[in-house]
């Protein structure tokens, strides 16, 4: 054993009897153009990709961190971006055939691909599902012309709608991409949207608030939003028309059909674990006596350098165990159907009596309701989920809404 994977071995001051399930993330930094709301890591293309320099950066950060994972099972692969899709097909078959060769995937594994309407070509979604790519997620944001313009996006209306096309017509499951709450935005401009998104019957629809991050184009030049009630009614929208249209909305920001929820986004809100490949890649790793986080260089040249030289990883941390069940919350609240109590014991390692007095406030709120096995946010808890998750914050005050 490898003195990395022994200090991670060490005794420490959690006890998890097992170890949750693992996935994998693989981070694709590059796009197009940098939309003017996103703080993600990504980057524009400046000329070619170093598609096959990048590749082999992934190959030597994922056996370094071999040690880490050895003989655990990946149950889920998701590549994101940046747009993942403006590496060709046959690099993505080199990238799936590399995990194959070092890791023991689950059978019938789900393996996500983000791909985005500007980079469409036709037969290009069919050749990445011929790579054994098993799910498409197709960032469309709209299918607005005028508002595609005003948030950045690359692809026009038309383009989003062939996409989309080929999708459902290359994979049995796919996911639309929306946004709502955009510039110059109402209902009636919304309810086109998901007018046209139902009609191509998708089996997962994510929808996401524009909201202004940080460190981005629109934090220097802030656009004019619909105003909280604008947004509130679009929600209310939302979750109609989906419901309608025969998708449950399981996540905050999830709707599917039956045998459709997205496996990989699920075992982030359970608290599971993944390893991050890639520049700025993130990755939460469990051992019996502690949980720890991980992020890679996030510039990918400077990626590329220190990955091919055994050193992929920028820094890390041990999630302190104060921390831990905000880090839980955080994610399991996210869940309409919230969490199995076991599973907090299962996941962190800490008894129950850590979170009994945040669990008191919030069902006295009215933002929780439990039995003796499970934990769920009720519609009024979906509403006030930020209020909610800040209830397990350690030294949380009583504050929130009452």
């Amino acid at each position: 054993m490898s003195p990395a994977v022994e200090h991670y071995l060490r005794p420490g001051t959690l006890q998890l009897a097992a170890l949750p399930p693992l996935a994998l993330y693989v981070h694709l930094p590059w796009c197009l153009a940098k939309c003017p709301y996103c703080d993600f890591n990504s980057h524009a293309a400046r000329g070619e990709v170093p598609e096959q320099r990048y590749l082999d950066a992934l190959r030597a950060d994922l056996e370094a961190a071999l040690p880490l994972v050895w003989g655990r099972r990946i149950v889920s692969v998701f590549i994101g971006g940046g747009t993942p899709s403006l590496f060709s097909p046959a690099g993505i078959d080199r990238l799936l055939a590399d995990l194959r060769a070092r890791l023991p995937l689950a059978p019938a594994i789900e393996i996500t691909l983000e791909a985005n309407p500007g980079t469409f070509e036709r037969e290009r979604f069919k050749a990445f599902r011929a790579a054994g790519v098993t799910r498409l997620s197709v960032g469309v944001q709209s299918f607005d012309d005028a508002a595609l313009q005003r948030i950045g996006r690359v692809h026009d209306a038309a383009q989003a709608r062939a996409a989309v096309t080929e999708a459902r017509e290359a994979f049995d499951t796919f996911n639309i991409d929306l946004m709502y709450a955009l510039p110059g935005q109402g209902l009636a401009e919304l309810r086109a949207d998901l007018d046209t998104a139902l009609a191509f019957e998708p089996p997962h629809l994510s929808v996401y608030h524009l909201t202004i991050e940080p460190n981005t184009a629109f934090a220097l030049r802030p656009p004019v939003l619909p105003d909280d009630d604008s947004a509130s009614d679009m929600l209310d929208l939302i979750t109609e028309r989906t419901a309608a249209a025969g998708l449950t909305r399981y996540e905050v920001s999830a709707f599917a059909r039956e045998g459709h929820r997205c496996a990989h986004n699920l075992n982030y809100w359970q608290f599971g674990d993944y390893l991050g490949l890639g520049a700025g890649a993130h990755g939460k790793l469990s051992f019996p006596h502690r949980v720890l986080r991980q992020v890679r260089w996030r510039e990918p040249a400077q990626y590329m350098a220190q990955a091919l030289a055994g050193q992929a990883v920028s820094n890390e941390h041990e999630v302190a165990r104060r921390d831990l069940p905000f880090e839980f919350m955080l994610n399991a609240l996210r869940l309409r159907a919230g969490f199995e109590l076991e599973r907090f014991a299962e996941r962190t390692g800490l008894p129950l009596s850590a979170i009994a007095p945040a669990l008191d406030r919030a069902e006295a709120r009215g933002l929780i309701e439990r039995d003796a096995r499970s934990v769920r946010p009720t519609a009024r808890g979906f509403d006030f989920l930020s209020d909610l998750q800040a209830l397990f914050l350690p030294d949380a005050k009583a504050g929130g809404p009452g």
